[in-house]
């Protein structure tokens, strides 16, 4: 008894572990609706529809990088895409992009169009500037003669899910402004661009899906604690002002954000401030 008792475990200690037998690369999750498909890293990259792109001056890596990427609206094909929502899609750091629809469908070469590129683990990307991972292994790139036109933030890299979710100002209602703001209001740009630019890593009142950064409302605005100049620079540039080890915040050059751009959100902060939910 002893005897087959020793050679079960040693013919156990033999095996790989568990989690390696399970283990069939990274995943992209899709759930659109009730639907949820799982895409395997090497199962896109043996796609018929894959192909090399070249990004001509590439957001997360500041130069020019081709990748082998597929368009993201045929990870679609076949679902029905809820009306009024957003993809929102979610990084292994906790970085949450919300990407409009109109967007992520467009197929049309003059204007943006959406790509998932997958890293080839038998040639890996080079790391991220002044970071030590790469963007893969997927990332949402765009193509096309409007890319440029893309917000930063919606160049989400090291992508593990993307799911339909709600408008934002719908699914947080603590985002919204007073009913009463005309559409003209500059407060208004304000909150669009703080959905796109800000609730990436941020959240405002609780509401938000990311955990990067503190929420810039609760217990105080920054508008509460910075002065107006101080403030403005921190949005283009937070090592400017200060420096803390886990800083993450990058910069945003005029192409990113525009000073007029910097001007709305802080007008945006200053205005939720008198708006804090309890």
């Amino acid at each position: 008894m002893f005897k087959r008792l020793l050679s079960f475990l040693v013919l156990f200690a033999s095996l790989p572990p568990i989690a390696a037998l399970a283990d069939d690369g990274h995943q992209l999750r899709l759930t659109i609706g009730k639907e949820t498909r799982q895409f395997a890293q090497d199962a896109l990259l043996a796609r018929p529809d894959v192909k090399a792109v070249s990004v001509a001056q590439d957001i997360a890596y500041g130069k020019p990088m081709t990748f082998r990427a597929v368009p993201l609206v045929r990870l679609l094909d076949g679902l029905t895409l809820p009306p009024d929502n957003v993809l929102e899609t979610v990084a292994s750091d906790g970085f949450v992009a919300q990407l409009p629809l109109d967007l992520v469908v467009n197929t049309d070469p003059t204007k943006a169009v959406a790509y998932v590129a997958i890293e080839d683990p038998a040639k890996p990307w080079p790391a991220l500037p002044n970071k030590k991972i790469s963007a893969g292994p997927f990332y949402i790139v765009w193509l096309g003669d409007g890319a440029a036109s893309v917000r930063s933030e919606q160049w989400p890299y090291q992508v593990v899910s993307l799911t339909t979710q709600e408008a934002p100002a719908k699914r947080w209602p603590a985002l919204a402004v007073d009913a009463s703001l005309p559409a003209t209001d500059p407060v208004r740009a304000g909150q669009t661009l703080f959905v796109t630019q800000c609730m990436a890593c941020h959240k405002l009142n609780l509401a938000g899906s990311a955990d990067v950064g503190p929420d810039l409302n609760l217990p105080m605005n920054p508008t509460e604690y910075f002065q107006p100049a101080a403030l403005k620079r921190y949005l283009r540039d937070p090592a400017s002002v200060r420096h803390w080890p886990e800083q993450k915040m990058p910069s945003f050059d005029q192409a990113a954000l525009s000073d007029r751009e910097i001007d709305l959100i802080v007008r945006y902060l200053g205005y939720m401030a008198s708006r804090k939910v309890k």
